[in-house]
């Protein structure tokens, strides 16, 4: 069972209560706040190995809650949200979160969404923490050290999102093999596909703007029509 520790920040006292049956069910340490103020706090002095945050707080909502923690800590960020509107899921992930689930949702998706993040996460620890671990990888000017999690082109230092170091690394270690968002999400997100394909379209045109320049160069996310994309 994990070891690891969860802080919820939701104030739908019956959501509330599924979510500590399932999640201690689970095996996490889990830790509960009903406003974003306190949430702050129990942030800060139990240094959770997640964040479980609804977007809708009282005293101070999810999106500056995130943008408060994200100055302090890179402790992954899962957002829970009834909004259906492209551009709240958005403007979460573009503040810092790794991921995002909409209401109404099933505790076994939620469960694999946690399960997901918090792998990587102890991936990225692990490889951090062991230096035999480390892995660089180089694509024309494009360089990424996944031991270091950074990424440069041209020299330059890349400031990229978890999610999109991640997409990024994939896509270079499988240079010229096509992928479906499908693929993308199972192997990058580690969750099946549950309709939320456009997730990986966001994270490819954010890279886009961020790797590929006007002379043309590689390396360039190629879209496949019907199919997905691939890095050449």
């Amino acid at each position: 069972m994990p070891d690891q520790s969860i802080l919820v920040v939701e104030d739908e006292q019956n959501l509330v209560a599924a979510l500590k049956v399932s999640l201690e069910r689970e095996g996490y340490q889990v830790y509960f706040s009903h406003d974003g103020i306190s949430g702050l706090e129990t942030a800060r002095s139990v240094k959770p190995d997640l964040l479980i945050l609804d977007v809708m707080l009282p005293s101070l909502d999810g999106f500056e809650l995130c943008r408060m923690i994200r100055r302090e800590s890179e402790v992954p960020i899962l957002f829970l949200t009834a909004k259906g509107e492209e551009i709240d899921r958005v403007v979460g992930l573009e503040l810092g979160a790794d991921d995002y689930v909409t209401k109404p949702f099933s505790m076994r998706e939620l469960i694999a969404r946690v399960r997901g993040i918090l792998r990587r996460s102890l991936i990225t620890q692990t490889q951090t923490s062991n230096p035999h671990t480390a892995r660089h990888m180089t694509l024309g000017r494009l360089e990424i050290d996944l031991d270091s999690h950074s990424a440069a082109l041209a020299g330059e230092t890349l400031y990229l999102k978890p999610k999109e170091f991640d997409l990024l690394a994939f896509l270079v270690a499988n240079r010229g093999i096509a992928f479906s968002r499908e693929q993308l999400l199972e192997h990058v997100w580690e969750y099946d596909y549950m309709g939320e394909s456009r997730t990986v379209d966001v994270h490819v045109r954010w890279l886009r703007e961020k790797i590929q320049s006007d002379d043309g160069l590689p390396p360039r996310i190629i879209t496949i029509r019907g199919i997905g994309y691939r890095l050449d």
